[in-house]
């Protein structure tokens, strides 16, 4: 398994396939890493300006673990540059 594999499947443990924002805010760890008041803001700027993946079932936003999981390699690969 190659070290970027390793940041993004050990935390994935205990998170369904489709997350809610509030669980993708806990697999991002943004109360962890964000002084924001809102997380809901730091969502939306992530889904705006950095193209995080959503879809939306009845209107509600839904982020596919996997779908966000490449996002986070893109990222990672993009920041190594």
């Amino acid at each position: 398994m190659e070290e970027n594999d390793k940041l993004t499947t050990r935390n994935t443990a205990g998170f369904s396939e489709l997350m809610t924002e509030a669980e993708l805010v806990d697999f991002l760890r943004i109360p962890v890493i964000s002084s924001a008041k809102n997380y809901g803001y730091v969502i939306e700027n992530l889904k705006r300006m950095h193209d995080l993946p959503c879809i939306h079932i009845c209107k509600k936003p839904l982020y596919p673990l996997s779908a966000v999981r490449v996002w986070i390699d893109e990222k990672l690969l993009k920041e190594r540059k």
